[in-house]
């Protein structure tokens, strides 16, 4: 099968030239204009505007051969631009009090001899128009087409030349044309031709992308359809008069070549889909129908088309000619089908990938600076009072119809129209707002994420109760210890008992134990909540859920069997009113378009006669669509009338009172569902706020893992504590002399709040602060509690005395803490270990009581994180 594209010979493109113009002087006619209809003052501040604008007409002067493809472009569309703001302030014509030195002349792009001349303003923005799509589709031609990418910026030329050609057609080619002679090649039949043929180019790229990318043929066929119908409407214009004369011969036979080749090239891809399928009958008939076009063109088109084209031509017709005759074997010995004529087969199907550019923007003028400030004022003033006149047209038939709107909407919702038919046809949907809070719910997980919300509730509070039995058995374990050794050692043992020492800590725990406790049982009632209401909340698991509302069934037993007319009648009416609403819509920004579009400011400035007049005649054109509102409110006051009879009709046949009632009643439960999944995940979330705020928040001081943490700590501590003294106690057993200044080491400690001198300081202590003689245990940083340290008594006052800094925490110098054994005889009126080490306290025990609201309320009643439980049902007793 032979499967080469015939389109990789074809890159061969039109491009339009530019039209030429004589060199013409803006700047002293429009300054004279100025000077003597405003002031001399006037003209003197719009010099820059005038300069601009002369410069402006001259590089346009200097034609395409004088600047880049892309600055060319930008130059046509800033003039276009500025003839926007000149039409609007300067009346150009030959009347004698208008600006009429001013005379534009420009050739024709086809036929150089051919000129046309204009003292108006819409010929010169015409041929700039007509140019700046030229220039567009040079663009496209100078991209290298032989590549993807070059193919792609080529078809955004092409789509832009055609969106200015078809600008031209829609605005300006009419008004160029009205009352004077212009050339043909800015003529509506013309742009409209070159429109046709840049879009044709535009999609060929495309097509020829798609080739490259593989795409199936199928696609192919649809793509390459599409660029031969663009061919054809192209071609339409240029095979009859004046156009078939005017172009060039070689033009019309590429465009109707390619018309041709496109087709074939679609019959060719499609029939290549139809052997793959074995329908080898229309595979024929399609192979058939592209190599009869083929031959007619060549027969019929002039001559003057490129070889490679022909080439192209030929290529495909062997392609197609070789295809055919494998299908008419394959059919005369295995399928023996009937051919179809090409008249009975359906059109090829087409897919356009591309369309005009939008050009509105990009040449729209409404901000442009130029002569802004050059408004007469007899022009604004009669501006101004047709606006007015225009506003309450406008203002009275907007309100008209939104009014006509609001009472049919009314008059339907009081019938249960359309919901009540939809209900019949199982198409009822829920009132917005109800389906929005469902869709809410299904969306966070429904009723069966309340299950995994509460296993979560259920980890946190086991993880905070584990936390809890950590702490008590570290304190515990140091507890037993300490009663172990002070069972052991008798009154040597003068260390405070554990149990003196961490009451405050106990405190807390027993807090915690007795807030997880109440906790607990609020998670216990929302699980029997959860448990009591699954028959409720299982409405919301119903997808969609207008599946558990009821429906609206027909009746059981009927008359006369008439409910499918009336509820027919009924729809038809009720589609009939749509189509009413819609083409009141359609009125609306019909009316607001003209309004948009309704510039009588030019028309001000060169109108002679009475105001009154052009206004007269300017507001009658708004005197059809306001008849067409007025027809539309009273066809939709008649139809409104049937529906109501017919709706009585529709109620009493299928007992829709019921069924309403039975509806309200499941938007009641679903509300119900909605409200009770609310409350029950509301009272999750609060559970879930209380366990992390308990159990680790970094702000809150009280959190079970700061406890733990000075749990930790204390026990630390109070291990240091015991080496250092099993040590010092042993060996006072063990007979050391205690009277020996070099070997002999007391313990002194000051009482809480009352420090005394210390004899026990050596040199060595005084240089290293950290100093900590040898245990048992690794050399351990002293712990001392963030609170104001023991200090030392010395002969004279330190120097660091008088700062009175804070200790920081786990960091205490080691003059506040515990003292080694040192090289000096300690006092004579101190035995060892008394005071009882009263020293070694901390923030966490002991301490101060803290201020009420520092430490967790009873669970779940701390404002910040957790409501109180007499503000939520998570406590509800």
């Amino acid at each position: 099968m032979a499967s080469a594209s015939s389109t990789t010979l074809t890159n061969v493109m039109l491009a339009i030239l530019e039209k030429k113009t004589n060199s013409l002087d803006l700047y002293r006619p429009l300054r004279n204009f100025i000077a003597i209809n405003y002031s001399e003052r006037e003209a003197q501040n719009l010099e820059d505007d005038l300069e601009t604008l002369k410069q402006l007409r001259s590089d346009v002067e200097r034609g395409a051969g004088s600047d880049s493809l892309s600055a060319r472009r930008d130059l046509l569309q800033n003039y276009y631009k500025a003839l926007c703001a000149v039409e609007s302030r300067f009346p150009i014509s030959p009347d004698k009090d208008h600006v009429n030195t001013v005379s534009f002349t420009w050739f024709d792009a086809f036929k150089n001899r051919q000129k046309a001349s204009q003292q108006n303003v819409h010929l010169e923005k015409a041929a700039v128009l007509f140019n700046l799509g030229a220039v567009h589709s040079q663009m496209g031609l100078s991209f290298d087409r032989s590549a993807v990418e070059g193919r792609r910026q080529a078809s955004h030329s092409f789509i832009a030349a055609a969106g200015a050609f078809a600008f031209l057609r829609d605005n300006v080619a009419m008004k160029a044309s009205v009352g004077s002679s212009i050339t043909l090649d800015i003529s509506v039949e013309c742009v409209g031709m070159l429109e046709r043929l840049m879009l044709a180019q535009a999609q060929e790229c495309v097509y020829e992308n798609t080739i490259a990318k593989g795409s199936s043929a199928g696609v192919c066929a649809k793509i390459s359809r599409q660029t031969g119908l663009f061919y054809e409407e192209a071609f339409a214009p240029l095979a009859v008069a004046p156009l078939n004369q005017h172009l060039d011969k070689g033009w019309i036979a590429h465009v109707q070549l390619k018309a041709a080749l496109f087709y074939a090239e679609a019959c060719y891809r499609y029939s290549l889909e139809l052997h793959d399928k074995e329908e080898i009958a229309e595979e024929i008939a399609r192979l058939k129908s592209g190599v009869n076009a083929l031959s007619e063109a060549k027969k019929t088109a002039p001559r003057g088309a490129s070889q490679q084209l022909l080439d192209a031509i030929n290529k495909l017709e062997i392609s197609m000619n070789h295809n055919l005759e494998r299908a008419m074997k394959e059919n005369d010995r295995v399928y023996l089908m009937r051919v179809p004529p090409a008249s009975s087969l359906s059109p090829l199907p087409a897919f356009a990938m591309v369309k005009p550019m939008p050009m509105g923007e990009v040449l729209d003028a409404s901000r442009e600076r130029m002569f802004a400030s050059l408004v007469p004022d007899s022009s604004a003033k009669a501006l101004s009072r047709y606006t007015e006149m225009l506003d309450d047209i406008t203002r009275t038939q907007a309100e008209k119809l939104q009014q006509g709107s609001e009472l049919a909407r009314v008059r339907l919702k009081e019938m249960d129209l359309p919901d009540s038919i939809l209900a019949l046809e199982g198409n009822f949907t829920l009132p917005t707002a109800l389906k929005e809070e469902v869709e809410a719910v299904q969306i966070c997980g429904g009723p069966a994420g309340l299950e995994a919300e509460l296993q979560q509730l259920i980890d946190l509070r086991r993880v905070n109760h584990e936390m809890l039995v950590q702490i008590e058995e570290q304190l515990q374990k140091e507890a037993t210890e300490d009663s172990q050794f002070r069972n052991q050692f008798g009154s040597r043992w003068t260390r405070p008992q554990s149990s003196s020492l961490t009451k405050n800590l106990q405190d807390r725990l027993n807090r915690f134990t007795a807030n997880l406790k109440q906790a607990a049982e609020s998670d216990t009632r929302i699980e029997r909540s959860v448990r009591e209401n699954a028959a409720l909340l299982s409405i919301l698991d119903c997808r969609p859920i207008e599946s558990a509302l009821p429906t609206l069934a027909r009746p059981i037993m009927s008359l006369d069997a008439n409910e499918d007319a009336v509820v027919g009648a009924l729809k038809q009416n009720l589609r009939q009113l749509e189509i009413l609403g819609s083409h009141r819509a359609g009125l609306e920004d019909m009316l607001k378009e003209m309004k948009r579009k309704d510039d009588i400011l030019p028309k001000l400035m060169t109108f002679t006669g009475s105001q009154e007049d052009l206004f007269r005649k300017e507001l009658s054109k708004y005197d059809s669509i306001c008849q067409e509102i007025a027809e539309n409110l009273d066809s939709q006051e008649h139809l409104l009338t049937e529906i109501q009879a017919q709706n009585d009709e529709f109620a009493a046949i299928f007992n829709l009172e019921d069924y309403k009632a039975s509806r309200e009643n499941g938007y009641r439960q679903i509300e119900a569902a909605i409200a009770k999944f609310r409350e029950i995940k509301d009272n999750i979330n609060e559970g879930l706020k209380f366990y992390v705020t308990l159990q680790e928040t970094p702000l809150n001081m009280d959190a079970i893992t700061i406890v733990k943490q000075q749990c930790s700590d204390f026990v630390m501590t109070r291990n240091i504590q015991c080496c250092e003294m099993l040590e010092d106690v042993q060996k006072q057993m063990s007979g050391l002399s205690f009277q020996d200044g070099k070997n002999t080491a007391s313990y002194s400690f000051a009482s809480a709040g009352q420090p005394h001198q210390t004899q026990r300081i050596n040199s060595q202590q005084q240089q290293d602060p950290g100093y900590m003689p040898h245990s048992s245990q690794p050399p351990v940083s002293t712990y001392q509690p963030p609170q104001q340290p023991t200090m030392p008594v010395y002969s004279q006052t330190p120097p660091y005395r008088s700062q009175q800094q804070p200790t920081p925490p786990y960091h205490a110098p080691v003059s506040s803490s515990y003292q080694p054994p040192q090289q000096q005889q300690p006092p004579a009126s101190h035995e060892y270990g008394q005071p009882a080490y009263p020293g070694w306290r901390g923030q966490y025990y002991n301490a101060p009581p803290q201020q009420a609201g520092s430490i967790p309320r009873p669970p779940y009643t701390i404002t910040p994180p957790y409501p109180p439980s007499n503000q939520s049902d998570y406590h509800r007793q």
